[in-house]
């Protein structure tokens, strides 16, 4: 039987997600380089690489004016729901809309759609993929949320933990963020670290 491969995640690596910006993550933007980094890696090893997006609808229960917890942030189509523009954009087949409709939070990169209405989890099952590599924004959030649904599923989780940022709307958010993660099954990893095959 042949060995299941590694993906790469990109979770919401987006304009609004950065700092300036509607819900900006401190040094969010500081993870671009480094996530390229990856991905160049991934792709020279002939790997799959996804990468999630917020894209949430003008009105949206996730957001303040509607009873959420958020700003409006990563509306469908604004600038601010565009990956930053240093960012290695994929094809957009590779491409995970999460937070659609109007009572959809999202936080999950397990709970959005491809394109083509596919799930990640079918992507990944179809792919043969048994270990996936999770970076992007924000630690305590979607790359959380991302990260246990894998684990639920029984997929090998590895943090790359380098590329990585927290909201931290409370002090200690990502901490208590990683130990749940970690807790679950979590790996970490960095550029310098990660084995891949």
């Amino acid at each position: 039987m042949a060995h299941a491969q590694a993906a790469l995640l990109i979770v919401d690596v987006q304009v609004d997600f950065c700092p300036g910006a509607a819900l900006g993550v401190k040094d969010g933007d500081q993870v671009v380089p480094l996530i390229n980094r990856y991905s160049q890696r991934f792709r020279a090893a002939g790997l799959p690489i996804f990468a999630s997006r917020d894209w949430h609808p003008q009105r949206s229960a996730h957001f303040a004016g509607f009873g959420g917890p958020w700003p409006v942030h990563c509306v469908q189509g604004t600038p601010g729901a565009a990956f930053h523009p240093d960012l290695v954009v994929l094809d957009a087949a590779n491409i995970i809309s999460k937070g659609t409709d109007l009572v959809d939070d999202g936080y999950s990169a397990f709970e959005g759609t491809f394109v083509d209405g596919s799930t990640l989890e079918e992507r990944l099952t179809c792919d043969d993929v048994g270990q996936l590599c999770v970076a992007g924004l924000a630690t305590d959030y979607c790359v959380r949320s991302s990260v246990l649904d894998a684990r639920k599923l029984g997929l090998r989780v590895i943090l790359l933990v380098d590329a990585i940022r927290g909201v931290e709307v409370h002090f200690g958010d990502s901490a208590r963020a990683l130990e749940e993660m970690s807790n679950a099954g979590l790996e970490t990893a960095t550029l310098e670290t990660l084995q891949l095959g």
